[in-house]
């Protein structure tokens, strides 16, 4: 009766409070803390100033804000330093400023450890074959990858190692078949590899082989958790695998080791 009676009482003083408010403040009295000490809110006027946010999934928006500001200064910061440019010494000299901080962000390179590549089966087609390739990008750390080879060729190609987007199955999403396919019909040797936590590459799975918490982002995500915690990045992991997938494509003798590319398939397809 008692909070009914404050209810009412708030109520008459012009304040309002939300189904969510209401309750948490019946439980916060139910232990002899200030009934609606800091959660009432009073009816906003024309004249007062817009309410701040509300909590996110009912936490405050702390660290998103501060992360936010951060993004904005860094943003700042960088427009000015480009609008301050003046001649193409300046520019080469920023060029080089941030190519250094990337290199610092991503951590100093692992060693070109020995590749042992394998080739675990092989798809004939119409215009040429796929052959299904392991090798290991660090030791003892596979990575799955099928090369589209061109039939007919005396001469060795040129070479494209395909990055894969977000998809579940990796490289045997339809999009990148399609596009290494295409490359090739046209004369084009194209590597395509499963990024970690994708297709062939599940990092955490149960006893049966299916994904424990999801593959894709949460993979991502939950490595690249760990990760910090031992000082390392998983974009250096992740750059790694295309840095030796370019290894293993210059060590094929049907591809010519002068005429390399790296191409990046759509990410909008999942």
């Amino acid at each position: 009766m008692r909070n009914q009676t404050q209810q009412r009482s708030l109520s008459r003083e012009g304040w309002a409070l939300s189904r969510r408010q209401l309750l948490q403040a019946v439980a916060v009295n139910a232990v002899g803390w200030p009934l609606f000490g800091t959660l009432a809110v009073r009816e906003a006027t024309a004249a007062d100033p817009p309410p701040p946010l509300p909590p996110l999934n009912r936490f405050p928006r702390m660290v998103q804000e501060y992360f936010v500001a951060q993004v904005r200064a860094a943003e700042a910061k960088g427009l000015a330093a480009r609008q301050a440019l003046q001649t193409k010494a300046d520019a080469e000299a920023y060029v080089q400023a941030v190519r250094a901080k990337i290199r610092q962000c991503f951590g100093p390179e692992p060693e070109h450890t020995p590749l042992n590549p394998r080739v675990t089966g092989v798809v004939e087609r119409d215009a040429y074959r796929i052959e299904k390739v392991i090798f290991d990008s660090r030791p003892g750390f596979p990575v799955t990858a099928n090369l589209y080879l061109p039939n007919g060729r005396t001469q060795p190609v040129p070479g494209v190692v395909g990055t894969c987007g977000h998809s579940t199955n990796g490289k045997a999403e339809k999009a990148y078949q399609s596009f290494a396919q295409g490359l090739a019909r046209l004369g084009y040797a194209c590597l395509i590899y499963d990024p970690l936590g994708q297709g062939e590459r599940l990092q955490y799975v149960k006893e049966d082989l299916t994904p424990r918490f999801g593959a894709g982002v949460t993979e991502h995500l939950i490595a690249g958790n760990q990760q910090f915690l031992v000082g390392e990045f998983l974009g250096m992991w992740r750059a790694w695998d295309g840095i030796r997938a370019l290894d293993y494509l210059t060590t094929r003798s049907e591809v010519d080791p002068q005429q390399i590319g790296v191409t990046a398939t759509p990410a909008a397809a999942r």
